[in-house]
């Protein structure tokens, strides 16, 4: 089971051998492969050509194009729906506000300033520890609130460097 959303609107997706099932309505498809990303779809006597455009395998996005309309569907798996269920599908998204130590060390170089805006991925600071340099960096988008150590300072396991 899926749950397939294109254009605000969701649909249930149940995928057999032989057809697929939406929103409970079977259809039955005859679906051609012609490459990796091109397919050929003939359903109720009418063709579809569809080219996978591209596919976000971490967001489980796909953009495909469809007899040359582009669609943008976003998909949910089992393992998806039953985190949502439970409450847990936005355990990722929850916001980091500091980043800490992950091993004692000393500061060599501080990378950004208070106020600075940051991406997911910049570069923080360089943590010396066992005589190799670690890039700290940022875990997600946000504005430097405050810098609680110094280039030089030897630090220790979890120990607030950061907040956002």
């Amino acid at each position: 089971m899926y749950k397939a959303s294109i254009s605000d609107k969701n649909y249930e997706v149940d995928i057999t051998k032989d057809k697929i099932i939406v929103d409970d309505q079977s259809f039955e498809w005859d679906i051609a492969k012609i490459d990796q990303r091109l397919f050929h779809i003939i359903k109720d006597d009418t063709a579809y050509r569809a080219e996978i455009l591209s596919v976000d395998k971490k967001e489980k996005v796909v953009l495909i194009k469809l007899n040359g309309k582009k669609i943008e569907v976003a998909l949910q798996d089992k393992l998806d729906l039953l985190l949502e269920k439970l409450g847990l599908d936005n355990l990722a998204d929850a916001q980091i506000n500091e980043i800490k130590a992950p091993m004692p060390g000393l500061i060599l170089e501080i990378d950004v300033k208070e106020g600075d805006e940051v991406k997911k991925g910049d570069s923080i600071m360089i943590l010396e520890a066992m005589k190799m340099e670690n890039v700290l960096k940022s875990p997600g988008d946000g504005v430097i609130k405050a810098i609680k150590v110094a280039k030089g300072d030897s630090v220790e396991k979890n120990q607030v460097l950061v907040q956002f």
